[in-house]
């Protein structure tokens, strides 16, 4: 941790995702009650470096860094920043952490997506507190499109991710030696290569 940390701040977290990684930071106790505290639109976890502190210290609290804010990766180009795509990070954060249930701290934009993280995911939510955060209403209708359809799609996109192997990447280097070593084991036979491990070099 930096010699700039927050009072009583017991961790800086990097949490893997596929596009990198999500930034966070921990205070209070390992054994309290998990709190995940979301911060506002162009802001980050800092926001609750003065608050925290004031708050008991009995429970766990950390305060993660959405996609592009703060100290976590921005997403692959061309992934748009949606409101649901950041609900999705949530529940990836709380997998990492083997959180099942947690309370959400959320401040303006960051209760808003804490909002609907506990509309999509109500099982996983003790409590959501809300700090400035405008007022969001749903149709009936919308309730149970986030139950269903978008709940389902967030769970799916995590199973195919955690499904995959690993992709292999090679280097020029290790592409050129694998070929000459099958053109000089076997003549007439292919190597294969994975799609993505190499690019088009000009002359």
């Amino acid at each position: 941790m930096s010699e700039n940390a927050a009072p009583g701040l017991i961790s800086e977290l990097k949490l893997a995702v596929p596009w990198g990684h999500i930034a966070a930071k921990a205070w209070g106790s390992l054994q309290g009650p998990p709190v995940l505290c979301l911060h506002g639109w162009l802001d980050n976890a800092n926001s609750f470096d003065r608050l925290i502190p004031l708050l008991p210290q009995d429970f766990y609290y950390v305060a993660m860094d959405f996609g592009g804010h703060g100290l976590s990766s921005h997403y692959s180009p061309g992934v748009p920043y949606y409101l649901q795509t950041f609900v999705s990070e949530i529940r990836r954060v709380a997998a990492a952490l083997k959180w099942n249930r947690f309370s959400i701290l959320g401040h303006s934009f960051g209760g808003v997506v804490g909002g609907m993280f506990s509309c999509t995911f109500p099982e996983m939510v003790d409590k959501l507190i809300l700090l400035d955060t405008p007022l969001f209403l749903l149709e009936s209708d919308e309730m149970e499109n986030l139950l269903t359809y978008k709940r389902r799609a967030i769970q799916h996109v995590l199973q195919v991710e955690a499904s995959q192997k690993p992709s292999h990447a090679f280097s020029l280097k290790q592409l050129l030696q694998r070929q000459r070593t099958a053109l000089t084991s076997s003549a007439g036979s292919c190597v294969r290569i994975p799609s993505g491990s190499c690019r088009p070099m000009s002359c």
